[in-house]
């Protein structure tokens, strides 16, 4: 990938045009000594490969977004998404909505071409479980025809027949599935109206198939390429809502001063009638995670008043703050509901409200307070739980993952947002006249600061790790995390060199930081494959606070292409194309969008900074970007504020405030009025700083493992794998070329995994583990206990239980739970119970089911029990393991439901306990 650069010498001159008044042409006859400059629209304000960014339009390709005015854009843009799309259309059936059919990277393979005589497209019944693959030869340039209809059969006779044997069907996995349990029979793949959203077919009704005539074989009849169901964007913005109210911003940049009253347009019509915010055109509601981060960007400065009411929304009864539904069913599974914390201070910063303080100040100090019992690490000092806005399972985890794994991961972003949420906490406290609650807090935040640092950064790389996974032995996925590295930098959690390395390291892609790097092969883009304009906002930010002026313009330019060239500030686009359309789900007017649009006038170019007694200005102008700029009827509490700034760089040469010099270049939180501002910066380029560029590129699949009888392990080999690491409990064993390795002798469980490293020196995620049973003195290392020994078994019709029955546990019933556990020896065992929630599907709702582990009167630590799918109460899985040390002999272990293993519903915290299972691990 090719960026111009210019040298300062003849960028300089170029850009002094902006200031001049353009001489006249010379006359006829008149000898010019050089050729003449550029127009000033006509010099790249910042230029890649991928497209080029003036100052009054952006370019790409063929395509251009233009500024005719500061309320008026332009844009010829046309998504090449349905172009050219391929006839060979993969896919895979789905039974209830899972990836069950097939393993990871095998797929049916249907070539939707003319079939002779005007024939029907359309499939043999294909037996489930059966790789299918057309046949049919496909001519050279040849493209998926707009409108074709395919008929996709499915013979699930042998699936049938097992249900009628033995009452359940045994997938690839060698799980179970029971007749009782069977709801639903989907197709997925990879041409519109196929997706291979697994967890989301149960929402669309037409990818299931239907057994008309009860012969067992199921079909559905789809149009692929549907002309009508295209995306497109409109080709024209004007303004067309007054926001004379909100701040006015004026530069020699049309499209920047345009894009600006886009954002403010859309901030307008974010509002929904009961002054709440709406999370995007195509996202009713108001989302914890959304509003909070579109609030720190912009929102707390621009609507004060919305930013508290939408955050009072998402408040319990109990007065928790709530985090949205998700993986699993929501908390704790998710964590990342605290980033409320910051953006409730932000408001407070912005508008000094005392009673506004005092009123969200113990919502966070409760809510912290039930993370630090159900969520905090204290072997890693780190925070379990989700990817923070990562909500969307294997978009971003490896697909074994189960949520009770995603609980088990402890994960940058997440980590960074409960960090700055304990530094608020102690913040609020101090101002409140609590020392001791801020004193604990202050502690809390320097644990998980010290964690990230010890167990997540990557000094070979220079950037920290995605996070910690895996299931007793947690090993660091390499990935780049672009949200989590730009919150390590912002919040503080990485500071001085590592700060500046961090933003010079992290990989950027041509069109803009994606979320993940490398991306994850096989899926389609959402968060994987996928820039979204908020994250390259708070990445811009990072930028700015690290002096990293490249970094900043490339942010810039990425936050304006595709706002100028789609005329709306979308959700997300594609990573490898730059294109809005081809990503699984996206919304116009996206809140935290155009919030991050707005942050770049307000914290990146003034470089507004808001403390508790005061505002403060540290300016950001990139050399390409500066010149004159006003900012019009900024409120600040009582005060407004008419901004001027001219020159560029991040130092300021001279700040007045009504003439008079402005000390600190702080504004006192004191002041009342009308006043004027004027900023002159020195014109000095910050010290010169790289960005990693580099191109989109995709990890290997990870490695699927199977233990063999002779203590081997084995997977499929995968082309262009230079070699496989294993790993024994998350640590490395040994390299293999082949796709087979022996397993030495080892004391106790052991967990192996397998790493598949390309040529380019990229790591896949390390397979599932799977586990070998040593023999200990009183034979095999894992005990099982089965609950209907100490309580009453069910009598509910459920099936795929062992031994003789299983528990039900409500809010109200069995409440309290203790079980006899001996072990032969002493060491560090792993306790998990085997469990059943069909309380809701796998990705969303909030019905997780949590209960505290004791040992006595000691909180051995938290088991989760998530949701494994709607109805599903015969689908048995495992709960995550917590690490105990046990002494040879008998412990009684209690399983408590107790006050802080409230869930988001609050009302069913209810699953099904088979048995407890107690694995010596070291």
């Amino acid at each position: 990938m090719k960026y111009l650069s210019l040298p300062a010498g003849l960028l300089a001159p170029l850009l002094m045009l902006s200031c001049q008044t353009p001489k006249p042409a010379a006359s006829a006859g008149t000898t010019a000594s050089a050729a003449p400059a550029a127009p000033v629209a006509d010099v790249p304000v910042w230029q890649s490969d991928a497209y080029t960014l003036y100052r009054d339009r952006v370019v790409q390709g063929r395509f251009e977004g233009r500024a005719r005015s500061a309320t008026e854009l332009v844009s010829n843009y046309q998504s090449p998404a349905n172009a050219f799309q391929s006839p060979q259309v993969a896919f895979k059936f789905s039974i209830n909505g899972k990836d069950n059919e097939m393993p990871a990277g095998q797929d049916h393979q249907l070539v939707a071409v003319p079939r002779p005589g005007g024939a029907p497209i359309e499939t043999p019944p294909i037996v489930f479980g059966q790789r299918y693959a057309d046949a049919t030869p496909l001519p050279p340039n040849t493209y998926l025809a707009p409108n074709t209809p395919v008929r996709i059969r499915l013979d699930l006779r042998p699936v049938l027949a097992a249900f009628k044997k033995q009452g359940y069907y045994t997938t690839f996995k060698g799980e179970k599935l029971y007749q009782s349990d069977f709801k639903h029979v989907f197709v997925a793949g990879s041409a519109a109206p196929l997706s291979w959203d697994f967890d989301n077919l149960v929402n669309k009704p037409e990818l299931e198939l239907q057994d008309a005539d009860g012969d067992g074989i199921y079909e559905v009849t789809l149009v692929l390429n549907q002309p009508q169901a295209a995306k497109t964007t409109a080709g024209q913005w004007k303004q067309s809502i007054n926001t004379a109210d909100f701040p006015q911003y004026s530069s020699e940049y049309p499209l920047a001063d345009a894009l600006y009253n886009l954002a403010l347009e859309e901030a307008r019509r974010a509002v929904e009638p009961d002054s709440t915010f709406r999370t995007g055109k195509e996202w009713a509601g108001v989302w914890t995670r959304d509003i909070s981060y579109s609030i720190i960007l912009a929102q707390a400065a621009l609507q004060p008043k919305v930013a508290m009411n939408s955050l009072l929304r998402k408040v319990s009864a109990d007065g928790r703050i709530i985090q949205d539904t998700g993986t699993g069913g929501a908390y704790p599974c998710s964590t990342d509901r605290i980033i409320w914390a910051t953006a409730a201070w932000e408001i407070y910063k912005v508008t000094g409200d005392e009673a506004w303080l005092k009123r969200v100040y113990p919502i966070i100090r409760k809510s912290i307070a039930d993370d630090v019992y159900n969520a905090y690490d204290p072997a890693t000092g780190l925070v379990r739980g989700e990817s923070s806005f990562l909500d969307w399972r294997e978009q971003t985890y490896p697909r074994w993952m189960q949520p009770a794994d995603i609980y088990q991961s402890e994960n940058l972003g997440t980590n960074a947002v409960h960090h700055h949420a304990n530094v608020v906490l102690a913040q609020m406290a101090t101002r409140l006249g609590e020392p001791a609650v801020a004193a604990r807090h202050e502690q809390l935040a320097q644990q998980i600061k010290a964690g990230l640092n010890q167990h997540l950064w990557q000094a070979d790389k220079g950037y920290y790790g995605q996070y910690r996974y895996g299931r007793t032995a947690l090993l660091l996925s390499p990935r780049a995390e672009a949200l989590g590295e730009a919150l390590s930098v912002l919040f503080g959690v990485a500071e001085g060199e590592r700060a500046r390395e961090v933003v010079a390291k992290t990989p950027t892609t041509p069109f803009g930081i994606s979320c993940i790097y490398p991306q994850i092969p096989g899926l389609p883009p959402y968060h994987n494959n996928a820039v979204w304009p908020f994250v390259q906002s708070f990445w811009a930010l990072a930028g700015a606070k690290a002096g990293n002026e490249a970094s900043v313009l490339e942010s810039m330019a990425a936050i304006y292409r595709p706002a100028a060239l789609f005329l709306t500030n979308k959700e997300n686009y594609v990573a490898e194309n730059g294109d809005f359309a081809g990503t699984q789900i996206n919304s116009s007017n996206m809140l935290w969008s155009l919030s991050g649009s707005l942050s770049l006038v307000y914290k990146v170019l003034f470089g507004m900074q808001w403390e508790a007694d005061r505002l403060v200005f540290r300016p950001f102008v990139p050399q390409t970007f500066q010149g004159q700029r006003k900012l019009t009827g900024f409120r600040y509490r009582k005060a407004v504020l008419d901004i001027e700034m001219a020159g560029f760089g991040n130092e300021i040469s001279r700040i007045t405030m009504d003439g008079q010099p402005l000390a600190d270049a702080a504004v006192p939180a004191s002041l009342t009025g009308r006043h004027a501002v004027r900023i002159q910066l020195k014109n000095q380029i910050p010290p010169a700083a790289q960005v990693n560029k580099v191109a989109n590129a995709f990890s290997p699949e990870t490695p699927v493992v199977a233990l063999t009888k002779e203590h081997q392990i084995t997977w499929a080999a995968q082309p262009g794998i230079r070699a496989y690491q294993v790993l024994r409990n998350g640590q490395p064993l040994g390299r293999t070329t082949e796709a087979n390795f022996a397993l030495p002798d080892a004391d106790g469980n052991n967990e192996y995994q397998v790493v598949a490293e390309n040529a380019q020196g990229l790591m896949s995620f390390a397979s599932e583990p799977v586990v070998l049973i040593s023999m200990g003195p009183g034979g095999t290392t894992e005990r099982q206990v089965q609950f209907e020994t100490v309580a009453p078994k069910a009598s509910l019709p459920y099936k795929g239980y062992t031994d003789k029955g299983f528990v039900e546990i409500t809010k109200s019933k069995n409440t309290s739970l203790t079980l006899p556990v001996t072990v032969p020896e002493a060491g560090l065992y792993a306790v998990d119970v085997r469990y059943a929630n069909g309380n809701g599907p796998i990705n969303t709702e909030n019905k997780c089911a949590i209960r505290t582990l004791r040992m006595g009167t000691k909180q051995l630590g938290t088991l989760v029990l998530p949701q494994r799918g709607t109805g599903e109460w015969s689908n048995w899985g495992f709960s995550n393991p917590v690490l105990v040390q046990l002494e040879k002999g008998t412990h009684q272990l209690t399983l408590a439901f107790e006050p802080a293993n409230e869930n988001m519903n609050g009302e069913v915290n209810q699953a099904m306990l088979d048995y407890l299972r107690v694995r010596r691990v070291q």
